[in-house]
């Protein structure tokens, strides 16, 4: 595969995972079997990956569909290396909460995601009103 290729391939899987999001369809999220997530709201937090697809489908995934309203996907970036990508995006929460997204993926040479890095700011779930002005 040439670097093009690999680049689009990269800038898919990013804007794979968030149509799964926003159509609320885990199976769009072309996940390796043996991913690792670090998430601030996952069991364990960002310090204790989560590990393996069925693990993520089952202790990850099953609240959010409930949770999510609206993805609104800005831009996604690579890496010089090819080996990760970066999506920027406002992930619109059922309750009014709009969390603003960097996550990164490191994908495999077939484009399946290994590993998965959220990073947002938690706390207008975790202390609402801590903004209010």
């Amino acid at each position: 595969m040439g670097q093009d290729d690999r680049r689009r391939q990269l800038h898919a899987v990013a804007r794979a995972y968030f149509e799964g999001l926003a159509k609320k369809n885990f199976d769009l999220i072309p996940y390796h079997d043996n991913v690792s997530l670090r998430a601030p709201l996952a069991p364990g937090g960002v310090h204790k990956p989560l590990l393996g697809r069925e693990n993520l489908r089952k202790t990850w995934w099953a609240p959010l569909p409930g949770l999510l309203k609206e993805v609104r996907v800005f831009d996604t970036f690579v890496n010089d290396s090819l080996t990760h990508v970066m999506g920027k995006a406002e992930v619109s929460l059922a309750n009014g909460v709009v969390l603003r997204v960097a996550d990164l993926f490191k994908v495999d040479d077939v484009g399946k995601i290994l590993e998965q890095e959220n990073h947002f700011d938690p706390r207008d779930i975790t202390n609402p009103g801590w903004n209010a002005g």
